[in-house]
């Protein structure tokens, strides 16, 4: 997997990045497809100057309903549709999104013409596709807001063929089976156990893109032990009380929160847009003071999980 920042600032966008949308391409499955994490104003555009194709769009996931993370969509959908593009797509999000979608499609005489779902999500498991389980957490924001982890599945090991051979079992169709780990009979009726034969399976990846929030206990069980975890860092350190009034962190809240909950990295994101890249390298340099393994998200920067 990996994730490629098509906006990281918070609130309005600057001259130099865009509102927030975060794209994930799923190197796990079979069309490689993506997944849009929030889809601030002119994610469009964002998509255009960037290598990802609207056409391998399959799910977009909104974190909460602030007009910097939604105001993107009604423009992304359509001129997805006016493409020409008719794979499916599924937008999840809070309670609402559904009549925002629909009544921004409706009032400006806005049709899509792909099969469009909209699933309003609680906390807990949101979906799983048989490659990756996402399910979502409450963050501690000023509206209903969620965190999402996307924990990939464990992948089996690999079918030792030569022990196979050696307690003669042929190949045949069934070894696909096998390498699934389940428990077959060969047409002489014997009953060979699958799992039996596979070496060590391999951990999936996993990681959390935090929505908005200041700091909050869940996040230690959100970011528990994340290859890569994706937190907001609004402010500076010495504006806490701005930050936490608002519903946001700052560079020290977002490094600790990582540091206590064991993830392995950290790409700090959600920038006022008060700062320049320049004044950037001072946020980074808070969080990297708690957190040492923590990167900035610049827009159209790529990061593998």
């Amino acid at each position: 997997m990996h994730l490629t920042f098509l906006g990281t600032c918070a609130g309005t966008p600057s001259l130099q990045r865009n509102v927030t949308a975060i794209a994930l391409t799923l190197c796990n499955s079979r069309s490689g497809g993506t997944w849009l994490f929030d889809c601030g104003e002119g994610t469009q555009h964002q998509f255009m100057r960037s290598p990802l194709k609207p056409g391998r769009l399959e799910k977009i996931f909104i974190t909460h309903l602030h007009g910097d993370h939604i105001f993107g969509l009604p423009g992304l959908l359509t001129s997805r549709s006016m493409g020409g593009i008719t794979e499916p797509l599924t937008v999840y999000g809070p309670k609402g999104i559904r009549a925002f979608i629909e009544t921004s499609l409706t009032l400006s005489s806005s049709f899509v013409t792909f099969p469009l779902e909209i699933v309003e999500i609680a906390a807990g498991e949101v979906c799983d596709d048989g490659k990756n389980r996402v399910t979502a957490w409450p963050m501690n924001h000023v509206v209903e807001c969620y965190g999402y982890r996307v924990q990939a599945h464990d992948k089996p090991g690999y079918l030792d063929g030569e022990r196979l051979k050696a307690d003669g079992v042929p190949r045949g169709p069934w070894f696909q089976q096998l390498k699934r780990g389940e428990t077959v009979t060969l047409p002489d009726g014997r009953v060979v156990d699958g799992s039996a034969y596979l070496g060590p399976s391999t951990k999936g990846k996993s990681l959390a893109i935090f929505g908005d929030t200041a700091p909050t206990p869940v996040s230690d069980l959100l970011a528990d032990g994340v290859d890569l975890m994706v937190h907001e860092t609004t402010l500076e350190a010495a504006m806490a009380e701005k930050a936490n009034g608002r519903g946001h962190s700052t560079t020290v809240q977002a490094a600790t929160a990582a540091r206590l909950a064991g993830a392995k990295r950290l790409i700090a994101t959600h920038f006022s847009s008060r700062y320049s890249f320049a004044e950037c390298e001072k946020l980074l340099a808070e969080c990297r003071a708690i957190f040492p393994n923590t990167e900035l998200a610049r827009d159209f920067a790529v990061f593998e999980v």
